[in-house]
């Protein structure tokens, strides 16, 4: 067991490694988790209002139980068969108090599903998020190959200029270190 997990570390550690040399590519699979989040919210609502809908339901048919078994109390009172109303009485507070459970449940599905609402517009949010920070890699990535290329171009090329005045390394390093801490501070706020 100890050496597949070792192996199973090792691969994750690259892939990390991997991803953290390619951020647009982790951004792919940030948006891509994001989207299958926002997917499995999306059931759980529906599941949710079914639910609500079958508890609905079961509401109305317990009232009109209710209702059926209040008239039976007031007529078996009206013929004095108190035997019978008493026994009336105790079902339709059973059925009251059923009636009332499955309310208590009916609620707590209605907040589930606006919390499962409110959970997809931060999914959303953070989508979008992951996007325009995709937009931007996918530019600077751009920029940085199209800068690669005039580098190495005038590299091949004999210029009678003397000083390179191109852009800096280390800000670039920068850049993509700032990036970085960027994608982490997404990952770690999807987290939440």
């Amino acid at each position: 067991m100890g050496l597949f997990d070792d192996f199973n570390r090792f691969l994750e550690d690259r892939l990390e490694e991997f991803l953290r040399n390619n951020p647009h590519l982790e951004l792919q699979a940030l948006e891509e988790q994001l989207r299958e989040q926002e997917e499995d919210s999306l059931r759980l609502i529906a599941d949710l209002k079914q639910q609500q809908k079958n508890l609905q339901d079961e509401i109305l048919a317990i009232a009109q139980d209710i209702q059926r078994w209040h008239e039976r109390v007031e007529k078996a009172q009206s013929h004095g068969r108190q035997d019978l109303a008493q026994a009336a009485q105790e079902r339709e507070a059973a059925l009251l108090r059923q009636g009332n459970q499955r309310w208590g449940q009916m609620e707590g599905v209605k907040q589930r599903i606006q919390q499962s609402q409110e959970l997809i517009r931060q999914i959303q949010t953070r989508r979008q998020e992951v996007r325009t920070k995709a937009k931007e890699v996918e530019a600077a990535r751009a920029s940085s190959q199209a800068q690669s290329q005039a580098e190495t171009y005038g590299w091949n090329q004999t210029s009678s200029r003397q000083s390179y005045s191109g852009p800096d390394p280390l800000d670039d390093q920068f850049r993509r270190w700032e990036l970085q801490e960027e994608l982490d501070q997404m990952k770690r706020n999807l987290g939440r």
